[in-house]
C-alpha cells in the first residue's frame, strides 16, 4: 500500500447524504464536541456561504478547517490577521524582476479552497474590503487583471469576543457578507477529557472521504432541492419579523431592535435549508430545516438599540421570541402539507 492509498479512502458517492455523512463522521473523529459547527460549516459549502465564529482561543477553530480541507481533499491556506496587514499580503500583488526587466504576479493565500481569516477584526478597513471582494465575488483583482479563486470556496473567519484592544469592529455591510455567524463554546467535561486524551496520543490519521469535485456536484445538487412558496413565506416572515417585530404581536421587541435583517437574511436561510435538506436525505426544503438555522443565519444581522446593549440583551433572546411567535403552528401547517 502506497502514502496515497494511506491517507485516502474515499469513495464514488451517488448518494449526496452518504457521502457527506461519510465526510461528517471523519471530522467527528479529529474533532470532539462541535457537532454543530461541523454541520454548519458542510451546510455553508455547499450553500456557497462563509462562516463568522466567534469564541476565545483554543477552541480547535484552525484545527476544524485544516482537517474539512483533508477531509475533502481541498487546498488550506490561513491567515494570522494583524493591523500592520496590507491588501496586497492578502491577495497578492504585481513584484518587479530585474534578472527579466518585466513585473510577475504574486498570488496571495486567499487562493486556495479553505481560508482561514484569523482574527479578522484586527485587521484594517482596507484589508477588509479587500476580503469582501474575495468572498462575494469569488475573484480578486490585481493591476487591472482577474484571477479566479478556486472552487469551492470557504472563508471561515474567527473573532475573539473577550478583547477588544486593537481591533477594527466589521462593518454591518461586511458582517452581512457571512451566511452564519457561529458561538463557538467552550466544551462539557466529558468532551474536554476526550480533547486532552487525543492531545496526548498520537494524531489521528486523516483520511480523503471526499473530493472537491463531489463537493462541487454535491453545490449543484443543493440548489436543485425543492423549496415550496410556504417555506420561503416563513423565512421571509421570520425577517420582516425582526424589521417590524409589532406586526407579528412582538412590541416588546421594538425598543431592541434598531435595524432587522436585511434580505440576504432569508435568501441566506432558504439557501441553508436547501443544503440541510440534502445533508439529511431529501430533496425538499421543510420548515424545521429554516427554524434550525435561523439563529445562524441572523444573529449578526441585527443591530440592537442601546438599550438592549446596556441590559445585557443579546440577538438569540429576541430571535427565540421571533422564532416562537412565527414558527408555532405556522411552520407545523407547512411541513405537514409538504411532507403529504
Amino acid at each position: 500500500m502506497d502514502e496515497h492509498e494511506e491517507h485516502t479512502d474515499r469513495i464514488e458517492y451517488d448518494d449526496p447524504r452518504a457521502g457527506l455523512e461519510s465526510a461528517l463522521y471523519e471530522l467527528k473523529r479529529v474533532i470532539v464536541g462541535q457537532d454543530a459547527m461541523l454541520e454548519r460549516l458542510l451546510v455553508a459549502l455547499l450553500a456557497g456561504g462563509h462562516v463568522l465564529l466567534e469564541g476565545v482561543p483554543g477552541l480547535a477553530k484552525t484545527l476544524t478547517i485544516k482537517t474539512l480541507s483533508d477531509v475533502l481533499g481541498g487546498s488550506f491556506r490561513r491567515v494570522q490577521f494583524t493591523p500592520d496587514l496590507v491588501p496586497s499580503d492578502l491577495v497578492g500583488t504585481r513584484i518587479y524582476r530585474p534578472d527579466t526587466g518585466r513585473f510577475d504576479t504574486e498570488l496571495g493565500p486567499v487562493f486556495g479552497n479553505f481560508l482561514l481569516a484569523d482574527e479578522i477584526n484586527r485587521a484594517p478597513a482596507k484589508v477588509q474590503s479587500a476580503l469582501l471582494e474575495v468572498m462575494q465575488e469569488r475573484q480578486v483583482t490585481i493591476a487591472g487583471e482577474t484571477y479566479p479563486l478556486p472552487k469551492p470556496f470557504l472563508v471561515m473567519a474567527t473573532q475573539n469576543p473577550i478583547e477588544n484592544e486593537g481591533t477594527y469592529p466589521l462593518p454591518e455591510a461586511q458582517v452581512d457578507r457571512f451566511l452564519f455567524k457561529l458561538l463557538v463554546d467552550y466544551p462539557t467535561v466529558g468532551e474536554e477529557a476526550a480533547v486532552v486524551g487525543r492531545a496526548i496520543s498520537p494524531p489521528a490519521m486523516v483520511r480523503e472521504k471526499l473530493s472537491t469535485e463531489d463537493l462541487v456536484r454535491y453545490q449543484e445538487l443543493s440548489r436543485r432541492v425543492y423549496v415550496d412558496r410556504d417555506v420561503i413565506g416563513y423565512a421571509v416572515a421570520l425577517g420582516d419579523a425582526t424589521r417590524h417585530p409589532g406586526k407579528y404581536g412582538l412590541h416588546e421587541l421594538e425598543g431592541l431592535i434598531e435595524f432587522g435583517a436585511s434580505p440576504r437574511g432569508p435568501i441566506g436561510a432558504v439557501q441553508a435549508a436547501q443544503a440541510l435538506a440534502l445533508l439529511r436525505g431529501r430533496n425538499h426544503v421543510v420548515a424545521e430545516d429554516v427554524a434550525d438555522l435561523a439563529a445562524d443565519v441572523l444573529r449578526h444581522r441585527l443591530v440592537l438599540t442601546y438599550d438592549a446593549l446596556g441590559d445585557g440583551v443579546r440577538a438569540d433572546d429576541l430571535l427565540d421570541r421571533v422564532l416562537d411567535r412565527v414558527g408555532g403552528v405556522k411552520a407545523a401547517q407547512t411541513t405537514e402539507r409538504i411532507a403529504a
